[in-house]
């Protein structure tokens, strides 16, 4: 095997680990909801949300893929700012 094959090997790898850290926030959703017995979105679902994102908008960048670029690199914004809110909402229920 040479250097190309390995590489390309390697960014697979990466391809498939944004993938599966972007799926886990549905099983983590999921799962949550179970044991609640009620629809819940914890705050895993937006760091897996983020995470995944951030590694398939690297994977996209090396690709070359403007539309996957896109795809994944706007919900960054929304899932940064649903972290922020869900912090600034926790520092003000604290306050009270």
């Amino acid at each position: 095997m040479d250097n190309l094959d390995i590489e390309a090997l390697v960014w697979i790898g990466i391809g498939f680990a944004g993938q599966a850290l972007f799926m886990m926030r549905f099983v983590i959703q999921w799962w949550s909801s179970e044991k609640a017995k009620r629809v819940v979105i914890p705050v895993a679902f937006w760091y897996f949300s983020l995470a995944g994102s951030l590694v398939l908008v690297v994977y996209a960048i090396h690709r070359k893929d403007p539309v996957f670029i896109f795809g994944q690199a706007l919900p960054l914004v929304i899932y940064l700012r649903n972290l922020h809110l869900h912090y600034k909402s926790k520092g003000r229920s604290a306050a009270s």
